[in-house]
């Protein structure tokens, strides 16, 4: 059974920089998603099969990167210039369309979560 984890997250000031990681699976896609209290669940970033495609939440572009090792089958999310509005809970989730997607119901798997607080 494939499980997924969420690593790397925590509080940081405005303007401050996090990086996420997640296991990745070989031949998947890999997605991030996050989930602020009283709102959906929503996309952030999404990473093809074997990595050659991104796309992005038009919120985060240009602030977060995704990227994924094939080697060490990790992917991560490096989150810069962080905002007070980018503090959720943020999800990596698996995907059999191995193009990328940014829809939810396009990924199988998901792990627990990592709260990212950012502080004013």
């Amino acid at each position: 059974q494939v499980q997924l984890a969420e690593s790397g997250g925590g509080l940081v000031q405005a303007g401050g920089s996090l990086k996420l990681s997640c296991a990745a699976s070989s031949f998947y896609s890999m997605g991030w998603f996050r989930q602020a209290p009283g709102n959906e669940r929503e996309f952030v970033a999404s990473i093809s099969w074997p990595g050659i495609r991104t796309y992005y939440a038009a919120s985060v572009k240009g602030r977060f990167t995704i990227s994924r090792d094939n080697v060490k089958n990790t992917m991560y999310l490096q989150m810069d210039s962080l905002k007070p509005e980018d503090t959720a809970v943020y999800y990596c989730a698996r995907s059999g369309v191995q193009s990328g997607s940014t829809l939810a119901h396009e990924y199988d798997i998901w792990g627990q979560g990592t709260q990212v607080t950012v502080a004013s």
